[in-house]
């Protein structure tokens, strides 16, 4: 990832917590010339060094992967965590000279690994279990709700079919890489400018961006 000084981030533990808020990635692998990309929310495991995540047992990605020629085949995962359009028209600077053009701030995390591929249902059970568990705390937040699902709220026989459709992936992390492109290389005033032209949108990808610039780097 190209990671100008002034964009980068500098640790492990910040790029993860970047995950923990946008935690739907892009599984991308190359294998024997063939380029698959698969959409999939994912579990940061920092104990472990890992991402853990599961396949549709219908997507052929998985498959490929567990027959790949490398025992652990590498992949790199993408997310988007945050992104958004930014108007020359937000900074002052505008008014003043003229000389600005249009960009896009955004957040990114890239992380590359080896992938192991996980046919057990006791090992989906549990990570589905632990993905759940994160996400309904976070949207019982975002939503002022009192009881988080579980998946022990539907019926077992159930919960097991729905399991045995799909299939477990981990990452092992070798290298983590993230970016917050949030206007650093802009002067106080049009940065200021930018947040507030974000900050007074409807649009969600527009409040995510301004609430990424409230953050302290």
């Amino acid at each position: 990832m190209y990671r100008p000084a002034a964009f980068d981030v500098p640790r492990a533990d910040q790029a993860l917590d970047m995950i923990d808020r946008s935690p739907f990635g892009h599984l991308v692998s190359a294998i024997d010339g063939h380029l698959d990309g698969s959409g999939l929310p994912f579990v940061a495991d920092r104990g472990r060094g890992v991402l853990r995540a599961h396949f549709a047992r219908a997507n052929p990605h998985w498959r490929r992967l567990e027959a790949a020629s490398d025992r652990e085949p590498a992949v790199l995962v993408i997310f988007d965590v945050a992104n958004t359009y930014v108007s020359p028209s937000a900074y002052p600077s505008k008014a003043e000279h003229g000389r600005v053009v249009p960009t896009w701030n955004y957040e990114a995390v890239h992380v590359r690994g080896t992938v192991r591929i996980h046919d057990d249902i006791d090992w989906v059970r549990s990570l589905v279990t632990d993905l759940t568990d994160r996400r309904e705390a976070a949207h019982v937040t975002s939503r002022g709700r009192s009881t988080p699902w579980a998946v022990t709220d539907a019926p077992p026989d159930f919960v097991d079919a729905q399991l045995r459709a799909v299939v477990g992936v981990e990452v092992e992390i070798v290298s983590i890489e993230g970016k917050r492109k949030l206007s650093q290389n802009r002067n106080e005033a049009d940065r200021s400018g930018v947040l507030a032209d974000l900050g007074s949108s409807p649009d969600p990808g527009d409040q995510r961006v301004a609430e990424a610039m409230r953050a302290p780097d």
